[in-house]
């Protein structure tokens, strides 16, 4: 379980330390102390702040006997004994150099790659077997404070071995037993190690009681999965996999999820999740990419969960797309397709989509470009018509960039060649060729002031930017939407100079576009705050049909994002029907953050129309710790349109030294899909979820982490340079 950070109490065990450059060399035996005497000439003793340094080893001791030629060794009295592995406090040591074994009695250890500390009835260090630990415990709690602790028969770690074993082992937490396990094995080094990872357990209406016990299995040092039996009461056993790879110039993930028999369901239906993703170099400037993903049946990620995939989500990817890069070409090959959820439209595949682009320049003001794009769309639907689509868009510039400013002159010929596989009488052509002419002037300029704010000195900037774009027009009627949708009037698209994405639709355009954008820099050349605001004047209306315009002039786009210092966070867009004065679409967040686990977050969303509703979201989301071992998270959102909370989410964690223990309880919409495949928009789902670590050997992730759970999840909101 993630830990938190914030106000964490110091005083887990930390491995021990031990300067090597203290041993001595070559293979040479050193003793000091206050006094020493030989006894009849076969053994030395050694009294008073004994010291014997070894090529391998420190022992420190009140007294200390070496006899056959320095072979054998007894120390008694405080002996302390420390090599890079361990550090051991006993009362006495004996070591016997023709036999490589060492051996302690009644003593306290200190292990020096993992944070933790015990104690042994007997401690055997051997040159063959390794350290051996008889009658052992085992904790990363202080001494005085062992809120938890392992005790074990025998701990054995071999030489040379990443791993230990341990047999007859008890678990106490508060010194009651709450678990026994006849053997484990768990690691002894930073190495990833084969082993059994931390269960989760949770509690939820859609799944019962839960519990999920993941086993991490590291096959090579480039590959590792992980294997998650997974029982719920209300859904029975399923099996969640996930491997992973990572070669030279590439890596990729395979995850596989399978419930054979959903026991709530009617016909106890076999229910999956699967996905393969992969990024890689086939060769110089050739990649590979895949993103594939698939479930049985709409419902999966509602009722099941997903790590990959939201319960929102209204598709899945299924893509594989090949790319070359050089400075003059590039090449991109896609097969796009994907998997819908639910009843929703049919959206086309790109089986495949082919984009060929080239750039050179012809002089110093003189830039020849050629996009072009080959693509093969087909739908599911069969009153959906298959179609070729062919594109060359050949442009001529003249740029001419400057540290005050930007100017452009740009003309491009858009030619678009269609072969569609449509019926006689059908309204679309069977093929058709579509030729637009396209010019664009764009100019920008800078300008600089030292500003000083708060006793601060800056640069405030000054940026307007204009824009004259002339597009003839063309009757696209007989041309099917293949991959095109409206675009939004953001501060982003106002330059674009389209309405639409894709290609099936482009629209004529005789207008102005003027935006204005202001910056605050500090002396580190952070941008503090960026201001943006624009507008698209319309010298004449669009003559295509599937237009969204509407007067004489856009929406005014306007942006802001804004580090008001070092805690504060200010973002926010809107959009504004300047005809009607009327926001379309706004958004707000403003952020209190004084660290990753002390936070605190609202939000708002507002949309007037989207597919016929009207959206009107206001959310909340907070974590701060209450003192130095509890801290609470919690996440609200609630749809003021129809007046009722969408999703709630609260979690508290108690962090001691050495354990911690976070519980969480939720409500959301459950967003199922009925019969027909339409999204319920009233059905609630709740749960509660318990997590428990021994700190030393878990995660780190601070308590911040828990409000990445659930529907809408914790963003950052602002996007500037820290």
């Amino acid at each position: 379980m993630p830990t938190l950070v914030v106000g964490q109490e110091v005083c887990i065990v930390t491995p021990s330390n031990f300067d090597v450059s203290e041993l001595s060399q070559n293979r040479e035996i050193i003793v000091r102390s206050d006094n020493a005497q030989m006894i009849q000439d076969t053994t030395a003793r050694f009294d008073g702040n004994v010291k014997i340094i070894s090529p391998d080893a420190l022992i420190i001791a009140d007294s200390a006997n070496i006899s056959d030629s320095g072979k054998e060794l007894i120390a008694s009295g405080d002996v302390e004994y420390q090599d890079e592995s361990l550090r051991v406090f006993s009362q006495g040591v004996e070591l016997n150099s023709n036999l490589k074994l060492l051996q302690m009695e009644d003593s306290d250890y200190e292990m020096k790659d993992i944070a933790g500390r015990g104690a042994a009835k007997l401690l055997s260090l051997s040159g063959e077997r390794g350290l051996t630990l008889e009658s052992v415990t085992f904790t990363t709690c202080p001494k005085g404070g062992e809120d938890w602790q392992i005790s074990a028969s025998e701990i054995s770690i071999g030489k040379d071995k990443p791993f230990g074993e341990a047999f007859n082992t008890i678990f106490k937490v508060g010194g009651v037993p709450v678990f026994y396990l006849p053997y484990f094995a768990f690691p002894v080094t930073a190495e990833r190690q084969t082993g059994l990872l931390f269960p989760k357990i949770s509690n939820s209406q859609s799944v019962g009681l839960e519990y999920e016990q993941p086993f991490y299995w590291n096959i090579a040092p480039n590959y590792d999965a992980t294997i998650s039996p997974r029982f719920m009461t209300e859904r029975g056993l399923q099996l969640k996999t996930e491997f992973r790879y990572l070669n030279y110039g590439s890596r990729g993930e395979v995850q596989l999820e399978y419930l054979p028999n959903d026991i709530d369901t009617a016909e106890d239906d076999e229910r999956y999740f699967y996905r393969f993703s992969h990024q890689g170099k086939l060769a110089e400037d050739w990649n590979l990419n895949i993103d594939f993903s698939g479930i049985s049946d709409d419902n999966y990620i509602v009722d099941l969960g997903s790590d990959y995939y939201n319960r929102a989500d209204t598709h899945l990817y299924r893509q594989v797309g090949l790319s070359y890069f050089s400075e003059q070409l590039d090449f991109t090959m896609q097969f796009r397709d994907f998997d819908v959820i639910g009843d929703h439209p049919s959206v086309y595949r790109a089986l495949p989509e082919m984009k060929l682009n080239y750039a050179s320049d012809l002089s110093k003001y003189l830039s020849f470009n050629v996009n072009s794009e080959l693509a093969y769309f087909q739908s599911s639907l069969d009153s959906n018509p298959d179609a070729i689509r062919l594109h060359v868009e050949p442009s001529l510039q003249i740029p001419y960039q400057r540290a005050w400013g930007e100017l452009l002159a740009e003309v491009s010929v858009l030619n678009t060649y269609y072969a569609q596989d449509v019926d006689e009488n059908a309204a679309l052509a069977d093929e058709t060729l579509r030729t637009i002419g396209q010019g664009r002037l764009y100019g920008s300029l800078i300008f600089e002031k030292q500003q000083s704010l708060l006793d601060k000195d800056y640069t405030l900037t000054l940026e307007p930017k204009a824009q004259y774009l002339y597009t003839s027009y063309e009757q696209q009627d007989n041309i099917g939407l293949y991959d095109t949708t409206p675009l939004l009037t953001t501060f982003s698209n106002l330059f674009r100079g389209q309405e639409f994405t894709g290609l099936d639709r482009i629209n004529d355009n005789n207008q102005f576009t003027l935006g204005l954008t202001s910056r605050l820099i500090d002396k580190q050349n952070r941008e503090k705050m960026v201001f943006s605001l624009g507008q698209i004047f319309y010298l004449q209306n669009t003559k295509i049909i599937d237009g969204t315009r509407d007067g004489n002039r856009s929406a005014l786009a306007a942006e802001l994002d804004w580090q008001v210092n070092q805690r504060w966070f200010l973002h926010s867009d809107i959009q504004i029907e300047t005809r009607t004065d009327r926001v379309q679409r706004s958004s707000f967040a403003t952020e209190y953050r004084v660290n990753d686990d002390k936070l605190i977050q609202l939000n708002h969303r507002y949309i007037r129309d989207l597919s016929g509703e009207q959206i009107n979201q206001l959310g909340l989301s907070a974590s701060w710790p209450i003192n130095e071992k509890w801290a609470w998270v919690a996440r609200w959102y609630r749809d003021t349109e129809r007046s009722r909370t969408t999703e709630s989410f609260f979690g508290v964690q108690y962090e001691s030294c050495c354990w911690a223990l976070r519980v969480t309880a939720q409500r959301h919409l459950s967003n199922r899909f009925d019969v027909n495949g339409v999204r319920t928009q009233d059905d609630f789902d709740s749960g509660i979820a318990l997590q428990f670590v021994f700190k030393g050997i878990g995660s780190s992730k601070g308590s911040t982490s828990m409000l990445e759970q659930g529907l809408f999840g914790y963003k950052q909101p602002y996007l500037l340079n820290q």
